[in-house]
């Protein structure tokens, strides 16, 4: 029904049944003497997310094979689960189901060579003994929690883990809207001293990169209020007091987003005005000069006509008194302009 590997992802391996499978990112559980410890093999990996000991699987969700593993040794997946887990579009949500917690989230893109808006998806099925989650791409929040995982200083609880990643997730947003608001900062800053044509693309650019971060922002955001109002085992008082405060700051985040959006929708405008007026100065300059030169023109084309009778022909004198005259008249001109205040 999918996979194959797109341009510029990170790849994950082949997935294969001997050693760990290929398939499979991580794997460890989460308490208990193993705590931390790597698993190995599917049919261990399996039994680790039967036991009671809470236990996190992270698969590759552009290997071929994930679907096999999953319908091999995950067959007690709801079947809405399972589909939602693999499917090709998501958008953040998160549906309560029985006594687990289907949580459906995006990330930013921090994958070299990549655009931090294009976010990265990560599905995650949470109850109380295990965590199964996939990732299209290497996500930055997601390896930092193995690491800790790994470390033995990561969340003990399916319900912490899902809280630590968002907290994750939240951190990385926090930093990138940041970056977004030094643009608009550097970029209101050029346009109020030296406006130019060449910032209009800026601008374009970091209103699209807002635009789809927003995309994603909102509905997290209301994913995340969700979860802190689920009363399941996999979610502790604790937990739900740790999503309240993230989704907190996801509504702060939301609303830098807006403004940001806001604000340079002002600079722009701000921009097409300052460009308006350069343009409409140069206009006035340029039909000022005509208006000036424009009798002059008459005049001269007049002189120049060649006929019998033309005034200081044989006159010596004729030519520079002609070009007093044209002074004359240019300085009327401007004291007339002026008068006006068209000058």
């Amino acid at each position: 029904m999918r996979r194959g590997t797109g341009p510029g992802l990170v790849p994950f391996r082949t997935c294969k049944e001997d050693a760990m499978p290929d398939c499979i990112h991580f794997a460890a559980p989460l308490s208990g003497e193993d705590r931390g410890k790597p698993l190995a093999g599917s049919d261990e990996i399996a039994a680790a997310l039967y036991a009671p000991a809470p236990a996190w699987v992270h698969m590759d969700w552009e290997n071929p094979d994930t679907d096999i593993w999953i319908d091999t040794h995950l067959g007690y997946l709801p079947q809405p689960v399972r589909e939602a887990l693999v499917e090709d579009e998501t958008r953040p949500r998160a549906v309560m189901r029985g006594d687990g917690v289907l949580v459906i989230l995006r990330g930013v893109n921090l994958n070299p060579g990549a655009e931090p808006e294009d976010m990265i998806s990560v599905r995650l099925w949470l109850q109380e003994g295990r965590v199964i989650s996939l990732s299209r791409r290497r996500l930055k929040s997601v390896d930092a929690l193995a690491a800790r995982v790994m470390a033995g200083e990561g969340p003990e609880t399916s319900g912490a883990l899902l809280a630590d990643l968002i907290d994750g997730l939240n951190e990385r947003f926090d930093d990138y809207i940041g970056q977004l608001g030094a643009t608009s900062d550097r970029l209101e800053e050029d346009v109020l001293r030296e406006p130019d044509r060449a910032l209009r693309a800026s601008i374009t650019d970091t209103r699209g990169e807002l635009v789809d971060v927003r995309r994603y922002l909102v509905p997290q955001r209301d994913a995340v209020l969700a979860l802190s109002g689920y009363h399941v085992d996999v979610l502790h008082d604790d937990d739900r007091l740790r999503l309240s405060e993230a989704h907190d700051r996801l509504v702060r985040a939301v609303e830098e987003v807006e403004s940001q959006r806001e604000r340079l929708v002002v600079v722009q405008d701000e921009l097409t005005t300052a460009l308006s007026d350069r343009l409409n100065r140069n206009l006035y300059v340029l039909s000022m000069i005509s208006a000036i030169f424009l009798p002059l023109g008459v005049l001269t084309g007049l002189m120049g006509i060649n006929v019998a009778g033309m005034p200081g022909a044989n006159w010596p004198p004729a030519f520079w008194v002609f070009s007093g005259l044209l002074c004359v008249i240019v300085v009327i001109q401007v004291l007339i302009l002026r008068a006006l205040r068209w000058l």
